[in-house]
């Protein structure tokens, strides 16, 4: 449930008095809520040490009345005071609500019941508080992607600028591990780059002259002049950024079912209790109808079942940053995915090796990897890695050269090795007829490598980036859950993103996107009536994910951008956690109706039998609180939800980079070969 404004009102008596902007768009404390938060802190701990010295000492009620008083006034003073300002203003909101739930129960001397409602409308509002600041926080970490100097080249020679002094027509050099300061074109030399943040291509792109680079792009390997083409807020990446805030705009606040009738529920409680005073002139009559309609089965009906939900969430590795979400979850019809690091791993592995010429499989990739040795190529890590995993031992190379994008030279064993691209060993002598052989299609996004020894072709290795081994039984589960739609969005080629979409089984599948196609084919699915969830990981998938109705991050992969333009972040990238997170959403919801109707049946009953004298103050502050305890018992039984998955824990990084240590099983085909 959301408290109005309740502490943003605060925050913004206090910007206005000097004049801050920022906050002022937002409407959230920014600077106040660590403040509010330790006030919090230290109001719970007065209203906890109540509960336990009445519990401990029978004698000692006194004390604990004060404590609870103490603690009730700490955390209700905000509450009261915003009301008070409100009606000042003429308005009527929830806030008027709760500081009439926790007057009536000073008016009972329950102090607890007020400060615990005070408690959990507080700790809600600072929840929401704290979240509004992930868009800001998204563009900051975007611009940490940009490198802030690029290397210009003048008539002097080589001199060292601020990124931002970049104008169109510029050249820079661009050296191995540089990120790309602005858009360009080359106009000299040869490399790879690592572009999945802006394109989302799971493989490097060999860039050669002529070629367009973006900025926040990473150079691997060469040296390149490029020429500026877009700078500043003209590059891709700038639009990334404006994409983003647009999409933030765009979204509409989340109206809880509380809020639409809190209007009309003060004033005739109020309207109540004035005619049972004017029927009976009965005081008690006046405060038992005041303590019972004290509605905490409504203010706690929706607090208690969201903070058991997060914990059945975050047991399992799910961070829920807007707690409205976990509604709007049960109503998703729809989800659209990213393919690279979502659906798929991320990085390159090897598929398959195929030797030529009677050369064993373990010869082969001995004599690739020891070659690839000093090479920083992703398929020089993938070669070494599955040899490491295989037991290879790998030799020295000697006379080790590189040519960017095109291939490796070296002496393994006394013997010429070449390793490299088709057209890289017809270049150096290799005149066989070796791609006959080849029976995988580099367009569906696997990356071939040939290896020749003393000028004859041994064999050729297959690369990929591989499908996570659980999307396909998540999708499926999806579709059980009533899932509508599922649909895959890449900015890899599309025959690489059909290719994928076959192996797990999605229906949908997009290639070719840049990040404004993405936000574009999420509006065409929501203009279609579906409520949409939108899965991403990378700085091209942040635009989509601030589109949608919800944006989930596969957070372990994920980037720092993605994570603060989502609302939901999976810690481990389990996508069994999609599933359980719309069953969770849908149980929430449902617990919450079940709080609101016991509520409203609880109260009629309540306010018939007070004004009618039935009720004394004390039996209806007993009704009130057993109405409290029985919402958040049922809220309660959320908490075992999930129970059934594995509980998540936190991937270490040993020094190898290896999440946990864990080396993955070798493909399944090359296990028996190199034994």
């Amino acid at each position: 449930m959301q408290v109005t404004s309740l502490l943003s009102q605060q925050g913004h008596d206090h910007d206005h008095d000097h004049d801050h902007e920022g906050c002022a768009s937002c409407g959230h404390d920014h600077e106040h809520t660590p403040v509010r938060l330790k006030q919090t802190l230290v109001g719970v701990v007065f209203v906890i040490n109540a509960f336990v010295v009445d519990w401990l000492f029978d004698s000692a009620h006194t004390v604990a009345s004060a404590s609870a008083m103490i603690g009730a006034i700490i955390l209700g003073y905000p509450i009261v005071w915003t009301s008070i300002k409100d009606l000042k203003r003429g308005v009527l909101t929830i806030n008027e609500l709760v500081g009439i739930a926790v007057l009536a129960a000073f008016a009972s001397t329950d102090y607890k019941t007020a400060g615990v409602v005070a408690f959990f409308m507080l700790m809600g509002e600072i929840i929401e508080t704290r979240t509004a600041e992930g868009a800001r926080q998204s563009i900051e970490s975007l611009i940490k992607l940009t490198p802030t100097k690029a290397r210009r080249i003048t008539a002097k020679g080589e001199e060292e600028v601020a990124a931002k002094d970049l104008a169109v027509g510029d050249v820079i050099r661009i050296r191995p591990g540089d990120n790309v300061a602005a858009d360009g074109v080359v106009v000299t030399g040869q490399g790879s780059f690592n572009q999945a943040t802006i394109t989302g291509e799971s493989l490097p792109v060999d860039k050669k002259p002529g070629d367009e680079l973006f900025a926040g792009t990473q150079n691997l390997t060469g040296v390149l002049e490029v020429r500026v083409s877009r700078a500043g807020q003209d590059t891709t990446l700038g639009r990334v950024r404006e994409l983003i805030l647009a999409a933030e705009k765009t979204k509409l606040p989340i109206m809880r079912i509380i809020d639409q009738y809190m209007g009309f529920y003060t004033p005739l409680v109020l309207v109540i209790g004035a005619l049972v005073w004017a029927f009976t002139r009965d005081l008690n009559r006046v405060i038992s109808v005041l303590v019972v309609s004290c509605p905490c089965a409504f203010i706690l009906a929706t607090p208690t079942a969201m903070v058991a939900a997060l914990s059945a969430a975050a047991r399992l590795g799910i961070l829920i940053k807007n707690v409205s979400d976990i509604e709007l979850a049960a109503k998703i019809n729809a989800f659209v995915f990213d393919k690279t690091g979502t659906l798929t791993t991320g990085k390159l592995a090897v598929s398959r090796l195929a030797p030529l010429n009677g050369t064993a499989p373990a010869e082969l990739l001995r004599a690739a990897a020891s070659a690839e040795k000093y090479s920083n190529h992703p398929t020089a890590k993938a070669l070494a890695q599955l040899a490491g995993e295989a037991g290879v031992p790998l030799s020295e190379p000697r006379n080790f050269a590189e040519t960017a994008g095109r291939g490796i030279k070296a002496e393994v064993d006394g013997r010429a090795i070449l390793v490299g691209r088709a057209q890289w060993l017809k270049d150096n002598g290799v005149t066989e007829d070796f791609l006959k052989a080849v029976d995988l299609n580099e367009t569906e996004g696997f990356s071939l490598l040939f290896v020749a020894r003393d000028g004859q072709c041994i064999g050729w290795v297959g690369l990929q980036d591989q499908t996570r081994a659980d999307a396909r039984e998540s999708l499926v589960e999806l579709k059980q859950s009533g899932v509508r739609r599922i649909a895959m969005i890449s900015g890899d080629r599309q025959p690489v993103a059909t290719r994928v979409a076959r192996e797990i089984g999605c229906e949908e599948a997009v290639g070719d996107c840049l990040p404004q196609n993405k936000v574009e084919f999420v509006r065409a699915i929501k203009l279609k009536g579906y409520r949409v969830a939108v899965v991403g990981d990378g700085v091209n998938d942040a635009p989509a994910l601030a589109a949608g109705d919800i944006g989930i991050a596969m957070g372990a992969a994920g980037s720092e951008v993605a994570i603060h333009s989502a609302t939901i972040a999976l810690m481990n990238n389990d996508l069994r956690r999609l599933p359980f997170l719309v069953k969770l959403s849908r149980s929430t919801r449902l617990v919450i109706n079940q709080n609101f109707l016991f509520g409203v049946l609880f109260i009629i009953t309540g306010l018939s039998l007070a004004a009618f004298g039935y009720l004394n103050p004390i039996v209806a502050a007993i009704m009130h609180n057993a109405g409290s305890l029985i919402v958040i018992f049922n809220s309660a039984r959320l908490v075992r939800k999930g129970e059934e998955l594995e509980h998540y824990q936190p991937e270490t990084v040993e020094p190898s980079g290896r999440p946990g240590g864990q080396k993955p099983a070798a493909p399944a085909q090359l296990t028996p070969k190199l034994a």
